[in-house]
C-alpha cells in the first residue's frame, strides 16, 4: 500500500470519511478564530490599553490590596468572552494575584458561548452568569481563606504529572500559594531582530504579518458580531464580498497568521514568550502587539481543542451535550462535568443546545460555572499543574449550584429565559 493511500485508509478506520476529515479540518481552523480569538483579541487590547494609558497602575494596585483580587478575578472573569479572565493568568504566574483569584476568575468567566445565550436567551444569561460571579467571589476568598483542601489536590496532581515551564523552572506546589514558577518574569527571552542582524528581514515580515492579523481581527470580530446576531446559524465555507465570505478569509487567515505569531514571530517581535502580563507598554503599538501575540497563542490551543473535540464526535459518536440533557439530576452533573474540558467549543454547542429548548437550566448555570473557557490555556502553557488543579475546583461550585437549582429552584427548567 501506497503513503497516500495509507493515508486515505485512516480517516475510514477511525469510522469517518477523507472529505468529512478534511471539512473538520477547515472549518474549526476557520471559525475558532471567528468565534473565539476576535473576541479574545478586544479584551486583551482593551486591558492592555488601560494599562497603556495609567502607566500599570491597576497592576499594582492589585499587588498592594490582596482582599480586592478574588473579587476583581471574578469581574475580569465575567466579560462575555474569555480575554478578562485569560489577563489574570500570567498575573498568578509573576506573583501579583494568588490562586484564589485565578479560581474566581476561572469560575466567572462566561466564555464565547455567553455571546450565544446573550443573543438568544438574555434573561437566562443574568441568572446564569450572575450565578457564577456570586459563587466565585464566595469559592475565591474561601480557597485564600481556608485552603480547601488545595494540598491533597495538589499532591494527587503532582503524582500525574511536574510540568516543566517554559523559563525551565519545575512545579513545586500550587499549595504553597502561588507562584509555581519562581522568578517568571526574570526569565524573558532575549529578543530578536536588532538593526544591523541577520534578523532584520524576519523581524521586518513579523511586524507586516502583525499589521495584517489585526485587519483580519476586526473583519473577524464583525463576522463574529453578525454571526450572534443572526442566531450562531451554519455558514458555508464561500470566497466573496458577503458574510459568509469575509465569515472564511478573515477566520481562515487570521488562524494562519496567529500560527506564524505564536510559533515563529514571537522569535522576532515581543518578549519572545507568551503568557505574560506587561505593568506598562512604551508605545500604543506595543500594547496592539502584545494583544496580538497573546491572542495567537490562544488561538493555536484553541484550535486544537476544536479539532480534538470534533474528531471525537466524528469518530466515536460521543454526544457530550446529550448526556448532559439525561433526565433528572445527571443534567446539571453533565454540565459541571463538560465545563471540565478547555476551550470554548464544546461550551458554545451546549449553549445552542440550551437555546433550542435541548436543557434545563440547572445545567446551563453549572456549565457556566464550571467551564473555564480559553483563559485556561495560558496557564496551561506555562504552569499545567496549577491549571489542573484549578480545573478541579471550579467544578466543585458548579456541582453545589447545580445540584441545588435542580432540587429547589423552580426556573431550572427546560427553556427558562430563551427568546
Amino acid at each position: 500500500m501506497t503513503a497516500s493511500n495509507t493515508l486515505g485508509a485512516l480517516p475510514a478506520a477511525l469510522g469517518i470519511g477523507v472529505g468529512d476529515a478534511l471539512d473538520i479540518l477547515v472549518f474549526s481552523v476557520r471559525d475558532g478564530f471567528v468565534q473565539v480569538s476576535a473576541f479574545v483579541a478586544v479584551t486583551v487590547l482593551v486591558f492592555s490599553y488601560v494599562q497603556y494609558r495609567t502607566g500599570g497602575r491597576i497592576v499594582t494596585y492589585l499587588e498592594n490590596n490582596e482582599r480586592m483580587q478574588p473579587l476583581a478575578g471574578a469581574l475580569l472573569g465575567l466579560t462575555p468572552g474569555c480575554g478578562g479572565a485569560i489577563i489574570a493568568m500570567p498575573l498568578y504566574i509573576r506573583g501579583t494575584v494568588s490562586f484564589g483569584t485565578v479560581v474566581a476568575a476561572l469560575a466567572a468567566t462566561a466564555g464565547d458561548s455567553a455571546f450565544v445565550i446573550l443573543a438568544l436567551a438574555p434573561e437566562a444569561a443574568l441568572y446564569a452568569y450572575g450565578l457564577a460571579f456570586v459563587a466565585a467571589v464566595l469559592f475565591g476568598y474561601a480557597i485564600d481563606l481556608w485552603g480547601l483542601g488545595i494540598g491533597r489536590v495538589d499532591d494527587a496532581v503532582r503524582r500525574i504529572s511536574r510540568p516543566v515551564t517554559d523559563g525551565g523552572f519545575r512545579t513545586r506546589s500550587v499549595a504553597a500559594g502561588g507562584p509555581s514558577v519562581p522568578d517568571f518574569e526574570g526569565e524573558a527571552h532575549a529578543e530578536h531582530g536588532d538593526a544591523g542582524s541577520a534578523d532584520t528581514r524576519m523581524a521586518t515580515l513579523t511586524h507586516g504579518v502583525h499589521v495584517l492579523w489585526w485587519v483580519v481581527a476586526v473583519a473577524g470580530l464583525a463576522a463574529g458580531v453578525a454571526y450572534l446576531v443572526r442566531g450562531a446559524p451554519d455558514v458555508p465555507l464561500t470566497v466573496g464580498p458577503t458574510f459568509a465570505g469575509v465569515f472564511t478569509v478573515a477566520g481562515l487567515t487570521g488562524t494562519l497568521a496567529s500560527f506564524y505569531l505564536h510559533f515563529v514571530g514571537r522569535h522576532y517581535i515581543g518578549e519572545g514568550a507568551a503568557g505574560r502580563i506587561r505593568d506598562d507598554f512604551t508605545s500604543a503599538y506595543g500594547t496592539f502587539q502584545h494583544a496580538a501575540m497573546e491572542t495567537s497563542m490562544v488561538t493555536v490551543w484553541v484550535i486544537a481543542a476544536y479539532l480534538i473535540y470534533e474528531y471525537s464526535i466524528a469518530v466515536f459518536g460521543i454526544e457530550i451535550a446529550a448526556i448532559a440533557a439525561s433526565v433528572g439530576v445527571l443534567a446539571p452533573v453533565g454540565g459541571a462535568l463538560l465545563g471540565l474540558i478547555p476551550g470554548c467549543a464544546p461550551q458554545i454547542v451546549f449553549a445552542e443546545i440550551y437555546a433550542e429548548g435541548g436543557l434545563p437550566f440547572s445545567a446551563l448555570a453549572a456549565n457556566a460555572i464550571s467551564q473555564d473557557g480559553d483563559a485556561l490555556f495560558p496557564l496551561l502553557a506555562i504552569d499545567a499543574k496549577a491549571a489542573i488543579v484549578a480545573t478541579i475546583y471550579t467544578t466543585i461550585p458548579a456541582l453545589v449550584v447545580g445540584v441545588a437549582l435542580h432540587y429547589l429552584w423552580p426556573y431550572a427548567q427546560f427553556g427558562f429565559g430563551v427568546i
